[in-house]
């Protein structure tokens, strides 16, 4: 990791207008502070666009493709071409579905639904979760956390090769680590799985934020990722690639909208023929503010030009990692090593300090808003840490302040485009200070975590 201080290029593009920025919180020293949000790889703050495209349409809200009156009407078009942009910013292939869905993790669930019989998952240990978890009911493969780009391609090709039976398969992979930030070789992962006769589905929820994702250009087969990380609110997510083994599934919810016709039948029972296409697995009332603030975040990034919001990142992140560099006690965690690409997510630990404790020092007294944990990645963390299968998990601190490094869980800064610089600077001189002068309040534990001990009367 460098050591040098930064340099903005001179035609450094600004931050995005995002909420929030205007918001003062208290601080248990006295006074207040405007707000830092620094976790992004959790939800990122709406852009100020998204929020007034939103606005704009609440007085037009009507029932989506169930009405016949006019602002039902109009409603159903937004949602409609909400799909269209969405499948125009991941650059889709023609037939390809944009399903629309709750989050990231809604998405994988609907499509581990969806997987042909005897489908086989393989999925590294190094995955969040959402990723890790849904494939209930196939048989699934997990694959060793690698410790480069290239070994992760020989890991997935070995285990390809040594399946058997020879049946269907999916490869289920990160773009970047919501722990680490690292970028992961999508790329070169799809060619190994489908040289393989495997299928790819990308988990993009920390990557759509940061770089361009093109279906076409990863040749990937599907895509997921949450609009309250794409700086859009409300829950709504995307599932878009290869319709063909969603439209060969059940449902994934039964109900209104995904059914085409329902009769019943002379011996009571009902005979029903389910949509084809993405209403198929979009039961219910759809929700068309989520899906057009989505689409709202798609356009407004791809107005703004990855070019510019990823040499903007980069510069942050250098400014951010040259930081903690001057700050001995300070490990940033990595699996591929310093010098691999990543978007704006760091995690670390400080020695002597428990996660939750420096994490609640840099919220009450500095005003700065991380996360402590394991992240929904918990192989992961561990395995960076050196903690086993049996390291004690959960979240916050299990010891008091003050007690030692306490659990096995670290600290994750995160950043995006809607991040000052300000912001940054304050939290790498925050670090600083904490690890030099330790923390000036008192906290203690409380449900698990480090909170603040409340002000004497």
């Amino acid at each position: 990791m460098t050591t040098a201080t930064a340099t903005a290029p001179a035609a450094l593009a600004g931050p995005l207008p995002v909420l929030g920025l205007d918001v003062a919180v208290p601080l248990v020293t006295g006074g207040e502070i405007g707000y830092a949000a620094l976790d992004y790889a959790a939800s990122a703050p709406a852009l100020r666009r998204v929020w007034d495209d939103v606005a704009a349409y609440a007085p037009y809200y009507g029932s989506v493709h169930r009405g016949a009156g006019h602002l039902s009407r109009l409603s159903t078009e937004l949602f409609e071409r909400a799909r269209r942009t969405v499948a125009d910013f991941l650059d889709c292939r023609p037939g390809d579905q944009v399903v629309f869905t709750r989050s990231t993790t809604d998405s994988l669930n609907l499509l581990a639904a969806a997987l042909p019989r005897g489908c086989r998952v393989f999925v590294f240990e190094t995955e969040h979760h959402a990723a890790l978890l849904p494939w209930r009911g196939a048989p699934v493969t997990v694959l060793d956390a690698p410790g480069s780009p290239g070994r992760a391609v020989e890991i997935l090709e070995r285990a390809l090769a040594d399946r058997a039976p020879h049946g269907p398969a999916l490869v289920c992979v990160t773009g970047a680590s919501n722990v680490t930030g690292e970028l992961w070789p999508v790329r070169e992962l799809a060619a190994a799985a489908h040289a393989h006769g495997a299928r790819v589905v990308l988990d993009a929820a920390q990557l759509a934020p940061h770089h361009p994702v093109r279906v076409r250009d990863l040749d990937v087969d599907w895509v997921a990722f949450s609009g309250h990380k794409l700086y859009a609110p409300f829950g709504a997510g995307v599932l878009a690639g290869r319709a063909d083994w969603l439209g060969e599934a059940e449902p994934y919810l039964a109900g209104g909208g995904a059914s085409r016709t329902v009769a019943r039948r002379a011996d009571g029972t009902l005979e029903v023929e389910w949509h084809d296409g993405a209403a198929r697995h979009e039961a219910g009332s759809p929700n068309v503010i989520g899906a057009h603030a989505i689409a709202s975040a798609c356009a407004a990034l791809t107005e703004a030009g990855f070019d510019a919001l990823v040499a903007r990142e980069r510069y942050l992140l250098g400014r951010l990692r040259a930081g903690l560099a001057r700050v001995p006690e300070v490990r940033v965690l990595s699996l591929f090593g310093d010098e691999a690409p990543r978007v704006g997510v760091v995690s670390f630990v400080v020695e002597g300090w428990n996660a939750s404790h420096f994490a609640a020092a840099l919220s009450a007294e500095y005003g700065i808003g991380v996360r402590d944990g394991l992240f929904c990645a918990h192989p992961l963390v561990r395995a960076l840490l050196g903690g086993g299968a049996q390291a004690p998990g959960g979240c916050g601190a299990a010891a008091e302040p003050g007690g030692g490094e306490g659990p096995l869980h670290a600290v994750r800064v995160s950043f995006g485009a809607g991040t000052p610089e300000e912001h940054v600077d304050r939290f790498v001189e925050a670090v600083g200070r904490l690890v030099r002068e330790g923390a000036r309040w008192s906290y203690r534990t409380e449900d698990g975590r480090c909170v603040p001990e409340a002000p004497a009367a």
